[in-house]
């Protein structure tokens, strides 16, 4: 997937004009949550996914905790959605809040030598972790590497002038987000919360990290680490954009060809 196949599709997709249509940013916005949380550990499927969100209604036999962080990220992506239509600055704070709602249902406090630290604040950790292997950076380089990462941000977006431009802001913010693991938890999420957030700020179309392809996601995220080239992360999301574009191209398109049955736009799960 080269850069010119991924603006082609972009431009098809946004010719399609999708978001005219009844609910279609909604049921967008719950596949997002669902495709999200998945990764993270979620047992609720797409279905249930949208029940729970249209009716408030948790599923029999999953987990309650599982319902509570979709409906939190659900909330978060909500919340990005809104700041983005005002072009709100990414700050070290900005990020902190999107954290905060990833994690109001869901986080713990934790008890360090720095006094108790309630991650549904989305405070930064004051510990050092590691997740799958991968040891991240001591908590003390954690707000100069965020402030890094806002002031980064903040340069690129007078530069971005082309789709590849914007589309690589936005994926690069994830990956360094990621990379930096900032908070005790909800770190994933509100890396591509950031990413999603940098896509509507340019009124690009969202991305969805598929769940089916969690095991190639977290392989690029740790070999770009590895071999320090941004590239191998990039070319990932290039792919998983491009999948997740010409699946809807692909549905209204299908739509289309039945329209003389009187059909309108199906939302599949």
């Amino acid at each position: 997937m080269d850069e010119q196949d991924i603006i082609s599709i972009v431009d098809k997709f946004k010719s399609l004009n999708l978001s005219t249509i009844i609910d279609f940013d909604k049921y967008n916005f719950y596949r997002i949550t669902y495709h999200s949380t998945a990764i993270e550990g979620s047992t609720l499927t797409e279905i249930e996914t949208r029940i729970l969100l249209d009716e408030g209604s948790t599923p029999a036999g999953k987990p309650l905790l599982h319902s509570l962080m979709v409906q939190d990220h659900y909330n978060a992506l909500l919340f990005i959605i809104k700041n983005a239509a005002q072009k709100i600055a990414v700050t070290p704070l900005f990020i902190k809040e999107i954290n905060a709602a990833v994690m109001k249902q869901t986080g713990s406090v934790y008890q360090t030598v720095f006094g108790e630290l309630d991650a549904t604040k989305g405070v930064f950790r004051k510990g050092n972790v590691s997740a799958g292997g991968t040891y991240f950076v001591g908590y003390e380089k954690v707000e100069p590497l965020v402030n890094k990462l806002c002031d980064g941000i903040k340069e690129k977006l007078l530069l971005a002038h082309t789709t590849i431009t914007k589309l690589n802001i936005a994926f690069d913010a994830h990956f360094d987000l990621v990379s930096i693991h900032p908070f005790y938890d909800g770190n994933g999420r509100t890396s591509r919360l950031l990413m999603n957030y940098l896509q509507l700020y340019f009124n690009l179309p969202l991305s969805i990290v598929f769940k089916e392809d969690k095991a190639a996601y977290f392989e690029a995220l740790q070999q770009t680490r590895k071999v320090e080239d941004i590239g191998i992360f990039r070319h990932f999301m290039y792919a998983q954009y491009a999948k997740y574009l010409q699946q809807e191209i692909y549905k209204f398109a299908q739509i289309n060809n039945e329209n003389t049955k009187g059909k309108g736009y199906s939302f599949v799960f």
